[in-house]
């Protein structure tokens, strides 16, 4: 039998930064007048620790493999960006808008891939994905690509953004990712 430890952890993981996710996107919505430098450095913290939780998703082979198929190379990004944020955390709010709308704009595209793989394997709520995938991939896009705006109203769009991964995030993994207890392993050894 194979372990499910690093499953429910991958999952735990996943649970937990998507309610931060969303929470730092609400706080930043109630105080968009937030330092560049305080947002940059909590970008950094979460991305990293979001990159750390999607490589053990990643090695945690969990029963459908969606959740956590791209989560090798995504993970590696959150990483590297997250300590570019750290180390650059008060530039200018354009470069931390970018910063944060690539992850996020990529991170959509996978999860439209997932929820596709995701109608495959007859997963009802597949659907929801794809929406949240699709609303996520177009605030990305904008983030990238932000209009001149002022620093408050980037805030803003940087709020919304971080709301929608958390949720399409949470959608993913809790739409995806079962856990079985007795799961076996993937390959058997036959004896001759």
């Amino acid at each position: 039998m194979r372990s499910v430890a690093p499953m429910r952890t991958a999952k735990i993981g996943y649970i937990v930064v998507s309610a931060l996710l969303i929470a730092l996107g609400a706080a930043l919505l109630i105080w968009p007048e937030v330092s560049a430098a305080w947002i940059g450095r909590l970008l950094g913290i979460g991305m990293i620790a979001f990159g750390v939780i999607k490589l053990v998703g990643y090695f945690s082979r969990d029963l459908f493999r969606l959740a956590f198929e791209y989560d090798l190379a995504f993970g590696l990004l959150l990483i590297a960006l997250g300590a570019v944020t750290l180390a650059h955390p008060s530039d200018a709010m354009s470069f931390l808008c970018v910063l944060l709308g690539i992850p996020v704009l990529a991170d959509g595209l996978f999860k439209i891939q997932i929820s596709m793989d995701a109608r495959r394997f007859g997963i009802r709520r597949w659907w929801l994905v794809l929406a949240l995938a699709i609303l996520t991939c177009a605030i990305g896009l904008v983030l990238v690509f932000r209009p001149a705006a002022g620093q408050q109203m980037l805030v803003i769009m940087m709020a919304l953004s971080l709301i929608l991964d958390g949720v399409l995030n949470l959608s993913v993994v809790l739409c995806t990712v079962k856990i079985v207890r007795h799961q076996q392993p993937d390959i058997i050894d036959a004896a001759d």
